[in-house]
């Protein structure tokens, strides 16, 4: 029952943070390491397996909440307002902004899981990532180009994609980065956000089946529960979050969620160093 509840809460903190520019991986990281140590409670690299593969609870929530938009992509369905001779956010759109991370991801997996869980490197990620958000809410154009998702075209695609790199280091957020390269590029907060859960649904299946692949002789039937567990809770709290999420970054832009970052950063960095 123990490890039902670790993976209650550590669902909990996922789905909370998925979406919000503060690293849901870092917040599963530091409360991990600081709670449950969950690296001593099972075989090696499941600990890390489960912290990558219950970000597809958040990611279907992403899938229920932005059903036409998804449908859309696909051209089956049309969204408000929009007419057959507008702009339409169309499928290579999205796999050119996913090509610069998804390549980056295969080649330097290993690597990540090996040597990137830990708090210390979550801090830096923390700070360097808080960085560039408060960089892009200030040097961000004066007014958006961009307004909507449909709007974006593959350069900007490809450069968001090229940004998104940096949330493969965990603390560094893959909304956070995104949403910063979106609105250095132009994009208005709502678009990049909007861009961003996009490209998440088939980065993170992706990075979940490799996770389980390398992983797979370790996931034993006893571990499953906590797997299941752990997707369920990640689902319920992004689906409370998501919506909020999205009216709350266009009210308060990036520099708040950036402030949080260096705040929670300097009281790890004290509490464990």
């Amino acid at each position: 029952m123990y490890e039902l509840f670790v993976a209650l809460i550590l669902g909990m903190v996922e789905g909370l943070t998925e979406f919000a520019p503060v690293s849901s991986t870092g917040h599963m990281i530091i409360v991990d390491d600081f709670l449950f140590q969950t690296q001593q409670m099972f075989a090696p690299g499941v600990a890390n397996t489960f912290k990558v593969v219950i970000q597809l609870g958040s990611i279907l929530a992403v899938v229920v909440l932005m059903w036409d938009r998804f449908m859309n992509l696909l051209g089956l369905k049309k969204m408000p307002g929009q007419t057959a001779s507008g702009p339409r956010l169309n499928l290579l759109t999205v796999l050119i902004g996913l090509i610069p991370a998804g390549v980056f991801g295969v080649l330097f997996n290993d690597y990540i899981d090996e040597y990137l869980f830990s708090t210390k490197t979550v801090i830096i990620g923390l700070v360097l990532g808080a960085l560039l958000m408060i960089a892009a809410d200030w040097f961000r154009p004066a007014r958006p180009k961009v307004d909507t998702v449909d709007q974006i075209t593959y350069r900007q695609a490809l450069l968001v994609g090229l940004v998104q790199c940096l949330s493969l280091w965990p603390g560094f957020s893959r909304s956070g980065s995104t949403i910063s390269g979106g609105v250095l590029l132009g994009m208005s907060h709502r678009a990049a956000a909007d861009f961003t859960f996009i490209m998440a649904v088939p980065i993170m299946a992706g990075a979940s089946f490799l996770s389980l692949l390398k992983s797979w002789d370790a996931i034993t039937m006893d571990v499953v529960p906590f797997f299941v567990v752990g997707f369920i809770s990640a689902f319920v709290f992004a689906l409370i979050c998501i919506r909020f999420f999205l009216k709350l970054i266009n009210r308060i832009k990036l520099v708040p969620f950036a402030i949080y970052r260096l705040a929670l950063a300097a009281v790890l960095y004290f509490v464990f160093f």
